[in-house]
């Protein structure tokens, strides 16, 4: 199982970063992490944007789940039934939302093995035979920040990036039922605690990586409110 996440998910994803690291990243790691992690990104973007207007179309129905749960008090497969009436009637799956969260989680844990495989000689054989070969790999980031070691600064960055893009996510998603508002809100303040305390004690290239995703869903979030008439053009 091990050898399979290392060739489906680590290995790729070393050998995206070790292709930019030595093409257009200019030999300069933390380049290749932002640049790698801006591809990641893009290649998830229908997803992920397909997700947020998927979340923004249930916020509209929740005047709609409540009165069905009104209406079906205490009659839970009523509830259930009507409810999923309503999301078909209008084209929506609340299971979508999921999705990125559920891809995220082995891209995390792959990267977390790139971050720790990089400042390791042996990382270097696990290369395609097409990709360039940089002969060493310098930890050193922007010519002073060393991501193979830890960055409190760059662990708090992320973690307030986070925190910013759950409060525009919270405020986008007005009239939802109180119990989703109240675990969003939670999360809202719970996740960037969380990316700080795994921040403080990993390599910083991991809070880089986290620092450049967040920074690229704030601007996602902005694309979907312009997109949808919330933001002025």
């Amino acid at each position: 199982m091990g050898n399979l996440f290392l060739q489906i998910i680590e290995r790729p994803l070393l050998n995206l970063t070790m292709l930019l690291y030595g093409t257009i990243g200019f030999a300069d790691l933390g380049l290749a992490i932002v640049l790698m992690t801006i591809v990641v990104r893009l290649v998830l973007l229908p997803l992920s944007l397909r997700t947020a207007r998927t979340q923004r179309e249930m916020g509209k129905l929740a005047p709609e789940l409540e009165r069905i749960k009104e209406k079906h008090k205490g009659d839970t497969a009523a509830q259930s039934e009507a409810v999923m009436k309503l999301y078909k009637e209008h084209n929506v799956n609340p299971l979508a939302g999921c999705l990125p969260l559920l891809i995220q989680i082995p891209l995390l844990l792959g990267l977390y093995r790139v971050f720790i495989l990089l400042i390791k000689p042996e990382a270097l054989t696990l290369l395609y035979s097409f990709i360039p070969h940089p002969g060493s790999i310098s930890n050193l980031a922007f010519g002073f920040l060393d991501i193979s070691t830890p960055s409190r600064i760059l662990a708090l960055v992320a973690g307030l990036l986070q925190f910013a893009l759950g409060r525009m996510m919270s405020s986008s998603q007005q009239g939802a039922p109180a119990a989703a508002a109240a675990m969003n809100k939670q999360m809202m303040y719970l996740l960037p605690v969380i990316i700080v305390v795994i921040g403080w004690s990993l390599p910083a290239g991991l809070s880089l990586y986290w620092a450049v995703t967040t920074l690229f869903s704030v601007g996602e979030q902005l694309y979907i409110r312009r997109a949808s008439g919330i933001l002025p053009a």
